[in-house]
């Protein structure tokens, strides 16, 4: 018998989200997601989230086309965080990069990763 999904939310609704390339598992990025963005996200099979800046829920890829199909949600031993293995349709961040973490820190600062 499979465990119950109850998700633990932090004090404004939401857990953490790490998306990662179902097939290459490359991180592509970060994001949150309340009570609706999971449903939606479950009931769609494409990515939602909380966007904590705009205070909504927001599908990945609404203006872009750059949608996120998710191909599996896996959730951790606390239920607060969950990892999203998905197959983008094109690049991941907003910036027009695959992947949010293109950048390295280096003593001098970033660089290109």
């Amino acid at each position: 018998m499979a465990d119950m999904f109850q998700p633990k939310f932090d004090l404004q609704g939401l857990v953490t989200a790490v998306v990662t390339h179902a097939e290459t598992g490359e991180v592509l990025m970060v994001a949150h997601m309340n009570a609706e963005a999971i449903a939606r996200t479950r009931e769609t099979g494409r990515a939602h989230f909380w966007s904590r800046s705009r205070q909504s829920l927001w599908l990945k890829g609404e203006t872009s086309g750059h949608f996120l199909n998710v191909r599996e949600v896996l959730v951790d031993c606390d239920q607060d965080c969950l990892w999203v293995k998905a197959l983008p349709e094109g690049p991941a961040c907003h910036t027009g990069a695959d992947s949010c973490f293109f950048r390295r820190l280096e003593p001098e600062g970033l660089v290109p990763a």
